[in-house]
């Protein structure tokens, strides 16, 4: 099993490396790989003692955005096909804000939709604003677009990418995350109005970062599988930077993929429909 795990800075990737990294007997063997435009840490777990594939991971810090995350990512997924090692997971992690109440500081969300949440366009127009005929041929009522429309109501694209069903399930299971929607943006919310509106406009999300629809497109784009894990380190709202808690954030991902292997190395790269 192949995995590629994308972080947008290195304090990101060293937190997970040190899952795997730490003395120990059944501690992973740790390398530099090259790509273009970038660096691989290898970590090389032990092959598992009843037999089966041995869980190489490669992480990578892509930089901070979805655009730098999607190229990173890209160039990383295309080295590897033409090296003949593709990857089976892709996985986005990081920290990011959490919504509150329901994800704390500390916890880990573990995104069963990945949206983009600021892909479209502004508007101060409606929804339906041309009256298309409802199924009783009636003109239906339009619905107000509180100015944003996503992407795909402009006929364009795609705004959602949706994890393994399985593979999430086996994930929370065993990390205690909690499971919904993480919105990507680009711009990092710093009011409590705009904490407001996403979550009006997305009610199942629970967390924002900046990378995760980025890595999603790129891994579609090589239909392998993609994941997204975040460790809340911040409310979303307010910039209160004595409220931010990065170091207790990255010992929660840290955590995380520890208890990862054993369902990454078990799970089947084929099961995407349940």
């Amino acid at each position: 099993m192949r995995v590629l795990v994308t972080t947008a800075v290195p304090a990101e990737r060293d937190a997970v490396a040190a899952a795997f990294t730490a003395p120990g007997p059944a501690s992973a063997s740790a390398s530099a790989h090259t790509v273009p435009g970038a660096v691989l840490s290898r970590v090389a777990l032990p092959a598992p003692s009843g037999g089966g594939d041995q869980l190489v991971l490669d992480l990578l810090a892509g930089g901070v955005g979805p655009a730098a995350a999607a190229a990173s990512t890209a160039a990383a997924l295309t080295a590897a096909t033409l090296n003949g090692e593709p990857y089976d997971v892709v996985v986005s992690a990081g920290i990011g804000g959490g919504f509150q109440p329901d994800a704390p500081v500390g916890s880990l969300v573990l995104a069963d939709e990945i949206t983009v949440a600021d892909l479209g366009a502004e508007t101060t127009e409606t929804a339906g604003a041309a009256g298309a005929a409802g199924a009783t041929g009636t003109p239906e009522v339009p619905e107000p677009a509180h100015g944003f429309i996503p992407v795909t109501e402009l006929g364009f694209g795609t705004v959602t990418h949706r994890p393994p069903n399985s593979l999430v399930r086996e994930i929370t299971a065993v990390t205690g995350a909690r499971q919904g929607s993480v919105l990507t943006v680009s711009t990092v919310t710093g009011s409590a109005a705009r904490a407001v509106e996403l979550r009006r406009r997305h009610p199942r999300a629970l967390a924002e970062a900046m990378e995760g629809f980025g890595v999603a497109e790129a891994a579609s784009a090589h239909g392998v599988p993609v994941l997204e894990i975040r460790a809340v380190s911040n409310p979303v709202g307010p910039r209160d930077r004595a409220a931010w808690r990065i170091g207790e954030a990255l010992a929660a991902l840290t955590g995380a993929f520890g208890k990862l292997a054993p369902v990454l190395e078990s799970w089947n790269p084929h099961d995407l429909t349940h």
